[in-house]
């Protein structure tokens, strides 16, 4: 599977090249692990493909999440995340949760200094948690992303979020309340308008289920370096494929990885209306 992705991504990257591009527009997609605080742009939907590996617990997960501004105010941003995961010690993958995203564009936007856009996301309990594919109750998550444009070649982002599960459950069918917080920041170096070369740090704290109304916490911090570029064309088409080495750090130390990307976006209706 990973050299079927491998070679999609190069198939996509070399077509590319013979397309016809706009002027350079500067790449203002969601960070790899971080979310920044740009809602999409009036009447522009966004398709996002993420995959990653890791080597030590021999993880993998595929995620495909599309972003739509409300019609008429793109202030208001729904979304959804599908998930296919496979946990090292599963009999295979499998489909995970699936993710319902509200996000305000409360301050600024992608043209602003400084932006805020807090998201309240439903988690669906469709994933089998006999795999560990899930969290096996319906959940919710909230996520503040602020994103501050430092000057025109640096920008920062900063997540602070929570996740709470009123009736989570084990493999071994145990339920409990469970509860979770990620806190993350990342630096984006736009190199060139359409070349951003990224260092994201991300933490999260979480509650697993071990036994009936009995739960522990577990920690993890990876440091993720990585490199997006974007191609435009002239009929408002931007691909933004991307890649980065996933590290394991303090509580998640001797981990390592690898993560693709790869977005396109596009208009949906006409923007001169």
């Amino acid at each position: 599977m990973i050299r079927k992705l491998l070679s999609a991504l190069i198939v996509v990257l070399a077509v590319a090249r013979f397309l016809p591009a706009q002027e350079p527009k500067p790449i203002q997609d969601n960070s790899f692990l971080i979310e920044e605080a740009y809602n999409q742009e009036k009447g522009v939907v966004q398709h996002i493909n993420a995959f990653a590996y890791f080597a030590e617990s021999r993880d993998w997960f595929y995620t495909f999440t599309q972003e739509w501004p409300v019609p008429g105010d793109a202030r208001h941003q729904f979304s959804y995340t599908l998930a296919v995961v496979r946990p090292g010690d599963s009999n295979g993958p499998g489909f995970g949760d699936v993710s319902l995203n509200y996000r305000y564009q409360l301050v600024g936007s992608g043209t602003a200094r400084v932006a805020f856009a807090p998201r309240l996301s439903v988690i669906l309990p469709t994933g089998d948690t006999r795999w560990g594919r899930g969290f096996g109750g319906t959940g919710v998550q909230t996520n503040l992303p602020l994103s501050v444009v430092v000057n025109r070649k640096l920008a920062t982002h900063w997540n602070a979020g929570a996740t709470f599960l009123p009736n989570s459950q084990d493999a071994a069918g145990n339920r409990a309340s469970t509860a979770g917080y990620n806190l993350g920041q990342s630096f984006i170096w736009l190199a060139y308008p359409r070349v951003n070369f990224m260092l994201e740090t991300v933490f999260s704290s979480a509650q697993e289920v071990v036994a009936k109304d009995k739960t522990v916490w577990s920690n993890a911090l990876l440091l993720n370096p990585g490199v997006r570029w974007a191609y435009n064309f002239k009929n408002g088409v931007q691909i933004v494929p991307g890649v980065a080495m996933p590290l394991g750090v303090g509580p998640s130390a001797g981990e390592k990885g690898f993560f693709l990307y790869l977005s396109f976006e596009h208009p949906f209706e006409r923007l001169d209306k």
